[in-house]
């Protein structure tokens, strides 16, 4: 008898019916359910910002500037594993979002950045730090004395901006203790604005103007007073303030890490994002060719300039060293240039992802 003949279909008719009890179902040892790669749409996720973020936990806010606006905890979901969730992120959230002790939901999705502020930790480093996303505006702190300005920090910070597309707002604290004008003479004929403080004397009204209606991302050297001016505009906040170092100038680390903070007013409020620290700004991931555009000044005689100029110091005809020598931009025309060089060689000559 052949494999499909039965007692009841023995017949020499290959069209003969046979019994489907004769066959045997082969077992799916990994279950019956098909195998998908569609995700859940998720169509009932919440969204809220990113507010911190600790160890692979975010604090988040969600229903922003309601009645039902509550913070809490949330991890990331597995699907987002390569995606970076930073602080300033609009997200998505779903699971428990009822902001109770012990809970946890989950972020599904991150929403897309209008800006995103970069650095790396020197000029030849690819690998970029993230330190916020969606900020329309920096502020750069410096102190006047103690530590010392440094003018060729708050020139990185200015170009990360540029790259970056935020607006930055230098803050100039501890001018009791020594006259800023000369520092600031480094930045003469950029359109920059400028606000100063001195210990105990903090223009609150006058900064806070600046940041109702905006996400403003904080940064500057240790010691600067970054931290002790977030705590004068948000009381709250509590951030831990630090001391410079006698011996060295240096100021010790405070912040570790980058929380948010609202700035509230009768006219509005803002948020203030406060970042650690730093001693070096890396511009490894920047576009040299976005470099000259935080030099308004020279970005304008630029146009002048032969077609191809690297306005390096050894191009030639270059009309940007050309308007320095003969006097055009005044007694800080020199320092501005050398300023331009500096960043200008140091990023063109990192090396370039892919090559």
């Amino acid at each position: 008898m052949s494999w499909w003949e039965t007692p009841e279909n023995t017949g020499d008719d290959e069209f003969d019916e046979y019994d489907e009890a004769a066959f045997r179902a082969r077992p799916n040892p990994k279950g019956s359910r098909p195998r998908t790669k569609q995700r859940p749409e998720h169509k009932d996720a919440l969204s809220a910002r990113v507010l911190s973020v600790d160890r692979g936990r975010y604090l988040v806010l969600l229903d922003e500037d309601t009645p039902e606006e509550r913070e809490l905890t949330a991890t990331r979901a597995s699907q987002l594993r390569r995606k970076a969730v930073v602080t300033g992120d609009q997200v998505d959230l779903v699971g428990d979002t009822s902001g109770e002790d012990g809970t946890l939901a989950r972020i599904v999705r991150v929403g897309e950045r209008s800006t995103l502020l970069r650095r790396s930790a020197d000029d030849t480093d690819q690998v970029e730090r993230i330190i916020v996303a969606n900020a329309d505006q920096m502020v750069v702190v410096v102190a006047a004395a103690n530590p010392e300005p440094r003018a060729r920090l708050v020139d990185r910070y200015l170009v990360a901006a540029l790259d970056a597309r935020i607006k930055p707002i230098l803050c100039i604290t501890k001018t009791d203790l020594a006259d800023p004008t000369e520092f600031l003479e480094n930045f003469a004929g950029l359109d920059l604005d400028v606000v100063t403080s001195g210990s105990g004397s903090i223009p609150i009204d006058e900064i806070t103007e600046r940041l109702v209606g905006h996400s403003s991302v904080f940064v500057g050297h240790s010691g600067v007073g970054k931290s002790t001016l977030v705590n004068a505009l948000v009381p709250d906040a509590r951030r831990a303030i630090g001391r410079v170092n006698d011996v060295t100038g240096r100021g010790r680390h405070t912040s570790s890490s980058t929380e948010s903070y609202r700035v509230r007013t009768p006219h509005g409020s803002g948020w203030v994002i406060d970042t650690p620290g730093v001693r070096s700004f890396g511009l490894g991931h920047v576009d040299p060719a976005n470099i000259l555009g935080a030099y308004t000044d020279l970005a304008d005689i630029a146009e002048r300039c032969p077609r191809g100029c690297t306005h390096l110091p050894d191009a030639p005809d270059c009309a940007i060293a050309e308007a320095v020598a003969d006097g055009e931009l005044g007694e800080g025309g020199a320092a501005r240039l050398d300023s331009f060089h500096r960043l200008l060689q140091s990023v063109a000559s990192s090396p370039k992802l892919g090559e």
